[in-house]
């Protein structure tokens, strides 16, 4: 039996806390460290003998797609990716043969994908893994909508992704900014953000995202915190957990 040395990456604590409280009751396996950004889990993998990783899709600095591609496909560790329901997401890993556990999951359904791991592990054929996750990457790559479809009462529209300005949170539902039109569809935030071209759109905030092309000036605020002013006049404060995002963009 295959000992897993794991990795727990997810950004909400009390999801780290379950994982680490359920492993804790499996043989053979031990938790070398958990971290809430992909930054962490990126210098985890280099420095600490991890063979297994648990990896949130959405997390504050980054994707966990982001997070394969900087460590390399053939340097990653065995992966099981967490999401949030995602059909995209859903859909790619099925394609890969990548395994995945949906959020919310339980106690059985984690013991089962760590099981299927230490199953892989024995069989030794990291090249197979590396293939597996090298066409995830790709298939990411080029699966991005170039439209998206929002239901009115009695049709259907077709929004452009480019026509979109902004994308703001409204309590179970997002609205897409578009110039003079809004649209309200019933989806999530982080849902949004995985379906976008980051290079196009950032996350700046929990309950905003931007089109990068509509910024036309940052302004400081305070304590890492800064207000993005679009082209059509709207200022929009970001979260100081995405003040590395907004420097980057500063620097591009």
């Amino acid at each position: 039996m295959s000992d897993i040395r794991l990795l727990i990456v997810d950004d909400e604590p009390l999801i780290r806390l379950g994982i680490r409280s359920a492993v804790g009751k499996m043989a053979g396996v031990t938790v070398l460290s958990e971290c809430g950004r992909g930054a962490d889990a990126i210098q985890a993998m280099e420095s600490l003998p991890v063979n297994l990783v648990l990896l949130d899709i959405q997390l504050p600095d980054c994707t966990g797609f982001d997070v394969v591609s900087h460590v390399g496909a053939e340097r990653m560790p065995m992966v099981i990716f967490v999401t949030a329901y995602d059909e995209y997401a859903v859909r790619a890993f099925e394609l890969n043969a990548v395994d995945y556990l949906l959020k919310p999951f339980d106690s059985e359904r984690l013991r089962s994908s760590i099981e299927r791991a230490r199953r892989r592990l024995a069989a030794d054929d990291p090249t197979a893994l590396a293939r597996q996750l090298q066409a995830l990457l790709q298939l990411k790559d080029h699966g991005r909508p170039e439209r998206i479809v929002v239901r009115q009462a009695d049709r259907y529209d077709f929004v452009a992704v480019e026509s979109i300005d902004r994308i703001e949170s409204a309590s179970n539902f997002v609205q897409l900014h578009c110039a003079n039109r809004i649209y309200l569809i019933g989806d999530t935030m982080n849902n949004m953000e995985s379906r976008l071209d980051s290079k196009r759109f950032m996350r700046i905030h929990r309950q905003h995202i931007v089109n990068v092309e509509r910024v036309v000036a940052i302004h400081p605020i305070m304590n890492g915190t800064y207000e993005l002013e679009l082209n059509n006049g709207v200022r929009i404060a970001s979260g100081r957990q995405y003040k590395g995002s907004i420097q980057a963009l500063m620097r591009s």
